[in-house]
């Protein structure tokens, strides 16, 4: 079958939810607090043009990819510096790019814009890439991508769009090239958004929510779900069961609380 990308597979996901009935709608949220209405327990959420209460919260706010902090990264952000392949590499057809990072994602999204782009370098700090063997090989056998091992980025140079990077070799620190390109590709970790619900639940040392295997938070009612929790294996498709757990054990959580003063608060059980 025909692959299908994460904009397309959200759409998709987005109408058979709304076919369904889920009400959905685009606002920020600012803040999450715990209130008690008719001596009931809730949780408040505030956003930026709403208030609502709830007995129970699903988080499900993902991760964000580490940004370089170099010289030049936010000035060309949209124009040549990216953290998208799917969303961006058709942009960059027959041109150069480089990816910075050596892990699984930024294998695959450099192997992904091979599709597009004329020469794809891999700038890597390390002397070999972390990400699994398959890929690594994938990588190698192509010849559209080529390594820049041992180095890290230290300015993205341009003028009204991306000409450059200037990268920097970690084992001779005084030993700077330039390596010309139109688009940089930044993939070197996540940073979980999960600063709405710090002090609500526990977090790891990373940021991350800890869960059960039911999705359960250690704040009563919250559960959470996909990139913001502690896992080991990040992909859509597990991201899609964390949401289904999180989605049932939430339905549970409030079934349990009917007949206790349940009705004071609007709901019909």
């Amino acid at each position: 079958p025909e692959p299908v990308n994460g904009i397309e597979l959200h759409n998709k996901f987005k109408e058979q939810a709304t076919r369904f009935g889920l009400e959905i709608t685009s606002e920020d949220v600012t803040s999450i607090t715990k209130k008690q209405l008719g001596g009931i327990n809730v949780w408040q959420v505030k956003t930026n043009g709403n208030t609502r209460h709830s007995l129970s919260v699903i988080i499900a706010t993902g991760a964000s990819w580490s940004k370089l902090d170099i010289p030049g990264e936010e000035t060309f952000i949209g124009r040549g510096v990216s953290y998208c392949a799917t969303c961006d590499g058709p942009f960059y057809k027959n041109r150069d790019v480089v990816v910075v990072g050596g892990g699984d994602v930024a294998v695959e999204e450099a192997i992904y814009l091979t599709k597009f782009a004329r020469k794809v370098t891999i700038i890597h700090r390390r002397d070999r890439l972390r990400a699994a063997g398959i890929l690594r090989k994938r990588a190698l056998a192509n010849d559209r991508i080529y390594f820049a091992y041992n180095s890290v980025p230290e300015e993205v140079l341009g003028n009204d769009f991306v000409t450059g990077v200037r990268i920097r070799n970690v084992k001779k620190p005084d030993d700077y090239r330039v390596i010309k390109t139109e688009g940089v590709f930044v993939f070197i970790g996540l940073v979980p958004s999960t600063n709405i619900v710090r002090g609500l639940v526990d977090l790891d040392n990373s940021g991350y929510i800890i869960t059960d295997r039911d999705m359960k938070t250690s704040g009563s009612g919250i559960f959470a779900c996909g990139d913001c929790i502690k896992k080991l294996f990040r992909q859509i498709v597990t991201a899609c069961g964390d949401g289904a757990t999180a989605a049932f054990s939430a339905q549970l959580y409030v079934e349990e609380l009917k007949g206790e003063t349940y009705g004071d608060f609007g709901y019909q059980p």
